[in-house]
């Protein structure tokens, strides 16, 4: 299936690893140039740079500079059509609610709402110059989910969903595309790396981390596929969805969680 997605431009926040890596991949396959960026750039990052079709920025996207010199360098490719929100990050609260600070709760609501609200704020005045445009924001399943391990990082993507949809009603009119996608557990360095969540539940509980990932996956009753997903199935999701294939799907959330939510 052509997505006719070739000479469009995009932004990708969080690029250098995980899922913002196999967006960037992804695109660039589709003939996209991307405007990556991450914190670091990665090795990884750095050979898509080597093709032309990348421009990998070095920002920290918890701050507002950061995010507007990101959206800026759109220019170098003369325009933007595409916005991938993907920058996040996750932090297991072990302690309960009560041990979750002030500081945890602005950290978290920061880069995990904040920098979405920033980019898609920077960037929509570029997008409504093309007359057309999709914005993708990666949320979570614990946006409808909510758990008290990750009760912050709920909230947070909680109202990255309803960011969303108010946006799609306020500038629907004028061409604009939002819509979300709410993953589950995700084979990416933040679920299975060395600190990620897997990681973090086996050390304070006391268990291996094979233990600790199983205990994930039967968790609320099991993936029905028995895995976590890859992040090359959500880059091919958030492919279809900035593409006009989806043209008229527009405040919509879409579940990839290989069946781990069990209700209607």
């Amino acid at each position: 299936m052509d997505l006719n997605l070739a000479d469009k431009v995009a932004v990708v926040t969080g690029a250098s690893k995980g899922i913002g890596l196999a967006v960037t991949r992804a695109l660039v396959a589709e003939g996209v140039r991307v405007v990556a960026g991450s914190r670091t750039i990665s090795n990884e990052l750095v050979a898509l740079a080597d093709t032309g079709q990348v421009m990998a920025v070095a920002v920290d996207l918890s701050t507002a500079d950061g995010v507007a010199e990101l959206v800026a360098r759109v220019e170098h490719f003369g325009g933007l059509d595409i916005v991938v929100n993907n920058v996040g990050a996750v932090v297991p609260r072990t302690g309960g609610f009560l041990s979750v600070t002030d500081e945890d709760w602005h950290s978290t609501l920061n880069l995990d709402l904040m920098a979405t609200v920033r980019t898609t704020r920077a960037a929509i005045p570029h997008l409504l110059e093309r007359g057309s445009g999709n914005v993708v924001t990666i949320a979570s399943v614990n946006a409808f989910l909510p758990d008290p391990g990750v009760i912050d990082y709920s909230a947070a993507k909680a109202a990255v969903w309803n960011l969303s949809k108010s946006l799609s009603k306020e500038f629907g009119p004028q061409g604009l595309r939002f819509n979300t996608i709410s993953p589950g557990p995700v084979s990416t360095p933040l679920w299975l790396g060395e600190t990620g969540v897997a990681a973090t539940v086996a050390k304070s509980s006391g268990i291996s981390f094979d233990e600790a990932r199983t205990r994930i996956i039967a968790a609320g009753g099991g993936f029905s596929t028995g895995r976590f997903t890859e992040p090359e199935e959500v880059a091919d999701l958030v492919l279809l969805l900035a593409s006009n294939r989806a043209g008229n799907v527009t405040g919509a959330d879409f579940l990839i969680d290989g069946g781990l939510t069990k209700d209607l």
